[in-house]
């Protein structure tokens, strides 16, 4: 069947009834999209927080996972609106293939469990990745009964194009998950402007998304998603949309701080947790058992001050970047989460000698850019031929960034280096006299200096 036969996308462009959400948009649904989302495997993303612990400082970040995925599965069909105009992409691309990709995209999320993106990076190997849960969410119980019954779709074919695992000979596999993961794609389209939406925050919104998913074509290769030159600035202010959020948002100084208290929270539990549990639960699930944990252990401070009567965040005692000092950011970014704990400890034991002040091992807390790094931004920008040929072979092919000296300055200037500083954070009460001790930053080399 051909892709304009897909009911999501008739659906879509019929102005049918579906559900709103923020900022006012209709998702449309057909009855098969409605039972995929009343399973108890979607309806648990209900309450899974988007931004987890970013509301501790956006008070209005409360949004869930849920939502967000009716935001990219409307996404997805706006890609495919767009894409049935090319004739590469539908040559390829059919009724059967954009049905798993919209599918991927309602369900991309569904192996996310609470605050997964901060534990994730403590690289604890009994804790696994998100994205390895898809498949085996899928293929049982009743994801598997709806995807069989009412899709048709393979669950592992969807899983393939969540994770990018999907077989060299499947062309159309390739070119649909560069739409779910790629520089531009329905993801990002959507997580920006809602979480810039949610959180109060104008940066995330800036950015000219008609234009951008007007200009939507395959790249030279017929492999991948690119864009004409006509998207060329709206895809900019996406780059620069998405730097800026990080910058304000997700890497705000005291989102940083509840993300390195809980992971410090996890990291002393670590033993006595239960993944296979936990990876189930809905926030409040997570919270209640994490707490529950901690009583009675030096995890039990970090996780009432996160999630308790009262709010009590660690306060922020020093903060390096790659610019200003080079030498701390480069001596503890992409270190292991157990270097930095070891690093720490002997911070503290280092800096109570110094200022003759009591500092535990688990009252300096270290905040830095993981090993895993932001992939740089790139993307081809088809651009028009010399007369008046639309044959793609008359078409030019150019490197975003050869083009553009935002994305240029921060593909070049490292992503990580520039937003994901190297953060000190303790106490409130302690955190002044240690940023007051004596050739802290000294004390901070030597630290870093002997790798565990």
């Amino acid at each position: 069947m051909p892709l304009t036969d897909l009911p999501e996308l008739v659906s879509l462009e019929s102005h049918a009834e579906g559900v709103r959400i923020p900022p006012g948009v209709t998702v449309p649904l057909t009855d098969r999209v409605r039972a995929l989302l009343d399973t108890a495997e979607m309806r648990r993303l209900a309450r899974v927080s988007q931004l987890g612990l970013v509301s501790l400082v956006y008070p209005g970040a409360v949004h869930s996972r849920l939502e967000h995925s009716l935001g990219v599965y409307r996404r997805s069909l706006e890609f495919l609106a767009r894409l049935k105009h090319d004739p590469r992409f539908v040559a390829v691309v059919n009724e059967a293939d954009a049905a798993a990709f919209v599918v991927a995209a309602l369900v991309h999320d569904i192996g996310h469990w609470p605050f997964c993106h901060p534990i994730e990076d403590v690289g604890l190997t009994q804790f696994p990745r998100h994205e390895s849960l898809v498949f085996e969410l899928l293929a049982d119980g009743e994801p598997a009964s709806v995807l069989a019954g009412s899709w048709g779709v393979d669950p592992a074919r969807v899983a393939a194009l969540i994770t990018g695992s999907h077989a060299a000979s499947d062309p159309a596999g390739r070119i649909l998950h560069s739409l779910l993961s790629g520089p531009i794609d329905v993801d990002k389209m959507d997580y920006l402007g809602r979480d810039s939406l949610h959180a109060g925050v104008p940066y995330g919104r800036h950015f000219d998304e008609e234009r951008l998913l007007s200009s939507l074509c395959l790249d030279e290769t017929g492999t991948s998603l690119a864009i004409t030159d006509k998207g060329r600035t709206a895809a900019e202010m996406l780059v620069f949309a998405r730097y800026v959020m990080f910058s304000e948002v997700y890497w705000h100084h005291a989102v940083r701080s509840a993300t390195a208290m809980l992971q410090r929270a996890v990291w002393i539990l670590r033993d006595v947790i239960d993944p296979v549990r936990l990876v189930r639960l809905d926030d409040r699930g997570f919270i209640d058992a994490l707490s529950t944990l901690a009583t009675g252990t030096p995890a039990a401070p970090l996780v009432d001050g996160l999630f308790g009567g009262h709010r009590r965040l660690f306060k922020r005692v020093a903060s390096y970047d790659s610019l200003r000092n080079p030498a701390i950011h480069r001596g503890l970014a992409g270190r292991t989460y157990a270097d930095k704990v070891t690093i720490a400890g002997r911070l503290a034991t280092a800096v109570s000698r110094r200022a003759g002040i009591a500092v535990a091992a688990d009252d300096l807390l270290i905040d830095a850019p993981p090993a895993e790094r932001e992939v740089e931004f790139r993307l081809t920008v088809r651009e028009p031929p010399a007369g008046d040929s639309s044959r793609v072979s008359c078409f030019s092919w150019r490197r975003f960034e050869e083009l553009s000296p935002v994305v240029r300055s921060l593909a070049h200037e490292q992503f990580d280096d520039l937003v994901k500083r190297v953060r000190l954070f303790a106490p409130a009460e302690k955190a002044g006299a240690i940023a007051g001790c004596p050739g802290l930053e000294e004390l901070i080399l030597e630290a870093a200096g002997q790798p565990q």
